[in-house]
């Protein structure tokens, strides 16, 4: 049964796949080309690589390939994966804009147009290429120099398509490469003495060094976090997407991360994909903590830690029990968990705050909406019960180094006495 239902998905899959590049291929190919000429076959080649080396992308990372194959296949496979949204929303949002422009031709009296309504016949089986035919000079010498109409709307509507899409996802590519910037919120807690009024807690989560961001994305990370000079830092899960032995060198920046009360670690799913036990003792040696399931007390409050759902496959999952069930309930708690669903348990144990990630705020907008549909936040401040939750967007990103609607960042929560 479980191989049907396997198999049925990846049927549906291929074909939204090749539905849609099917459609972007006739609106921006067909639609704007002569036949069979260069500039056909090379959109054609395009629409066909992209797509392949997409998955290939994929499941060079997910089947563990050579770390430099990874590389080779991440920045055309996973850049592909963004473009080919856009340009899907892009050509739909053209389907709306093809009529308007074809009454503005009308009105304006375009030559050829008449030509063209005469002239040219509309064949049942080669709707195409009659509408690409040029109509002849009133001489007979040749074919106008002017292209049809319908040629000329669809090259206007499918270069502005191209050009929305390249734009869009270069823009959001750049934002992700120059690093995250800093969000502040203050979160009240009515459980925090005066004394700790004013405690600073450096949020990051899913920063997701991989074939795609490595050292060099992590000591911008690093940077940032060190320069907002924190109290304590807190590493929200989805640290990684691969094994320490390919990306142990590009993690060594974090053992820069420096706060008064040091730096602290929680699982995410992605570190259950690249070997969670390795991963683990390898914060420890960059001088991080990890919060297995597990609470340390510090002067003002109590700060917990529990793995991530993804830990389950291990035997490994979150233990609110543990890290939660004996601890004196009139200090505030703040809890490290990378997923926002945990929120829930969070509530039923007294929690004052949960501090998440997991969701990259939607990463790829309108993605937002999906993430939304799976997690009970995708990105803020919101409170449940007596429990306040934050959900980072993320320093980093996964699949594409790409962002839209939705920037990464690392947020400096400060903690709030109400006696203060």
């Amino acid at each position: 049964m479980a191989v049907v239902v396997i198999a049925l998905v990846a049927l549906v899959a291929v074909a939204v796949l090749g539905g849609g590049h099917w459609y972007v291929w006739r609106r921006l190919v067909r639609d704007t080309t002569r036949a069979w000429g260069p500039a056909r076959i090379t959109g054609t080649a395009v629409l066909v690589a992209g797509p392949v080396l997409m998955v290939a992308a994929l499941a060079a990372e997910r089947g563990g390939a050579p770390f430099w194959l990874q590389q080779a296949l991440g920045w055309p496979g996973f850049l592909w994966m963004a473009l080919a949204i856009y340009l899907l929303l892009a050509v739909l949002a053209g389907e709306v804009l093809r009529p308007l422009l074809c009454r503005l031709l009308e009105r304006r009296g375009r030559p050829g147009t008449a030509v063209e309504e005469r002239e040219v016949p509309v064949s049942a089986t080669a709707p195409e290429e009659a509408a690409e035919a040029a109509p002849e000079g009133p001489q007979g010498g040749g074919p106008l120099a002017v292209p049809s109409r319908r040629l000329f709307v669809s090259r206007v509507v499918g270069g502005a398509a191209a050009a929305a899409a390249v734009g869009t996802v270069g823009y959001g590519t750049y934002g992700v490469l120059r690093g995250p910037s800093v969000k502040r919120v203050t979160v009240p807690l009515a459980k925090l003495p005066r004394s700790a009024h004013g405690f600073r807690i450096a949020v990051v989560s899913d920063i997701h060094l991989g074939p795609l961001l490595g050292r060099g994305f992590a000591q911008k990370v690093v940077d940032t976090i060190n320069a907002t000079q924190p109290d304590l830092i807190a590493v929200v899960g989805d640290l990684v997407d691969g094994s320490v032995k390919n990306l142990g060198p590009a993690a060594a920046p974090l053992a820069q991360l420096r706060a008064r009360h040091g730096a602290f670690f929680v699982t995410g799913n992605h570190e259950y994909f690249s070997g969670a036990q390795q991963w683990l003792e390898e914060v420890r040696t960059l001088g991080i903590h990890p919060l297995e399931n597990a609470r340390t007390e510090l002067a003002g409050f109590d700060l917990a830690g529990v793995n991530d759902l993804q830990g389950e496959s291990e035997g490994q999952g979150p233990d609110f029990g543990k890290a939660l069930g004996d601890r004196d309930t009139t200090r505030a708690c703040v809890l490290l968990a990378h997923q926002p669903v945990q929120i829930h348990e969070a509530v039923k144990h007294d929690v004052d705050l949960q501090l998440s990630g997991h969701t990259h705020g939607g990463q790829l907008w309108p993605g937002n909406f999906v993430a939304a549909a799976a997690n009970p936040t995708v990105a803020g401040l919101e409170r449940y019960g007596d429990t306040e939750l934050y959900v980072s967007r993320g320093a980093g990103a996964w699949g594409p180094p790409t962002r839209v609607g939705a920037p990464s960042d690392i947020t400096v929560v400060r903690l709030a006495s109400k006696q203060a």
